[in-house]
């Protein structure tokens, strides 16, 4: 997936165990380490809230976007939903 998780980065950051953030975000740290390790399909924005709560941080300090990461689908950054989909350059409807 080109979505990157840099929990750990804010973990250092913080000097903070895994299981401690676990603790006080209230997840299980399988769970936190699921997440950290990128393995996670999705996350509750309950659960990035309590993170960015706990951390003092932004969303955008434990997520970012990879072009061509893996899990991309064709290969050239682009990401493709089903359904309509809106030229570049065009305002979305």
């Amino acid at each position: 997936m080109p979505i990157a998780v840099d929990i750990d980065v804010m973990l250092a950051k913080r000097k903070m165990s895994v299981g401690e953030l676990a603790d006080r975000v209230g997840i299980t740290p399988a769970n936190l380490a699921v997440l950290k390790n990128g393995r996670a399909k999705a996350v509750r924005f309950t659960t990035l809230a309590a993170l960015c709560e706990v951390l003092e941080c932004q969303p955008g300090d434990l997520l970012r976007w990879e072009p061509g990461g893996p899990g991309d689908r064709d290969g050239d950054g682009a990401a493709h939903e089903s359904g309509a989909s809106v030229p570049a350059g065009s305002p979305p409807r």
